[in-house]
């Protein structure tokens, strides 16, 4: 496997943990995870990138090894930290990014928000969420109240770390058990009885401010960043939109430089699954500039 380091650095009174791939004279890539996963998970995909690259991959704020908030999380937090984050390790010069799922839904905002700090974007299964109902949102808020007040919401725990990687490989065929082995390595910490994913359990809370769908996009229209869009054929994101083909293009549509590639014996988690795939792309995405 390529070698990291592990840095810890301080990003808005927040102590956040930088996973870092190759020399600091390369070419920078910032690597940016989904939810419930760590920046760790990008190890297959760098193992299989071509050429020579600096790979930054922040733990977001609650995940992994990074600070957890006193209370809830809000999205646009994470918006804040990725400015930061840039700004400390890129203060001069656009940023490369590929962003998976919450990743790339946070990296496409910010793309539009601040387009003079994003060089190229890769989009991976980050194309925005679901519209809720207006008239869902009393019961929403509600329930949001009540989980603030009992703040016992917990994940799951775990014997250990090898039960987990046998209940991701259940999850997921795709699954190697040596990938498996290795995610359940680095996605877990030790608690009373064994193990438990290494998030704030505050993360699974009901999101009381429902999704703008419009907002979005009048940050999509304005990223100016060559976007390679890649959408996985068998992933619950693109199953989701096999009914609602126009809501999908309209999204797309949004970015003005865009090449759109779907892949095939793929779920979600495109970094997992196809890896040398996946890096295959990056390579040449990032590389022609």
């Amino acid at each position: 496997m390529t070698p990291c380091r592990s840095e810890f650095v301080s990003l808005r009174e927040r102590r956040h943990h930088i996973r870092i791939w190759g020399a600091d004279d390369a070419p920078t890539l910032f690597f940016l995870h989904g939810w419930l996963d760590v920046a760790a998970s990008f190890q297959f995909v760098v193992d299989a990138l071509r050429g020579q690259w600096r790979v930054i991959a922040p733990d977001w704020r609650g995940f992994g090894l990074s600070q957890w908030n006193d209370g809830p999380y809000w999205f646009p937090d994470y918006l804040a930290d990725l400015d930061a984050l840039l700004a400390h390790y890129s203060p001069d010069q656009p940023a490369c990014i590929a962003g998976h799922s919450m990743g790339g839904n946070v990296a496409s905002l910010y793309a539009g928000i601040r387009p003079e700090r994003v060089g190229r974007f890769a989009n991976l299964e980050g194309f925005g969420l679901w519209v809720v109902a207006p008239d869902e949102a009393p019961a929403r808020l509600g329930k949001w109240l009540q989980q603030v007040r009992d703040d016992e919401v917990a994940f799951r725990r775990y014997d250990t770390a090898a039960s987990f990687a046998e209940r991701l490989l259940r999850d997921n065929p795709r699954l190697t058990a040596e990938r498996a082995a290795f995610l359940a390595e680095h996605s877990l910490r030790s608690v009373d009885g064994g193990v438990m994913f290494a998030a704030d359990p505050r993360h699974r809370w009901t999101n009381p401010v429902l999704y703008r769908l419009e907002e979005a996009k009048a940050c999509w229209r304005r990223v100016k960043a060559p976007t390679l869009w890649v959408g996985a054929r068998d992933s619950f994101v693109m199953k989701g939109f096999a009914d609602h083909q126009d809501d999908y293009r309209e999204r797309l549509a949004c970015y003005a430089q865009v090449r759109e590639v779907l892949l095939d014996d793929c779920g979600h988690n495109v970094h997992h699954d196809q890896p040398a795939l996946i890096a295959g792309l990056l390579t040449e995405f990032f590389g022609n500039r």
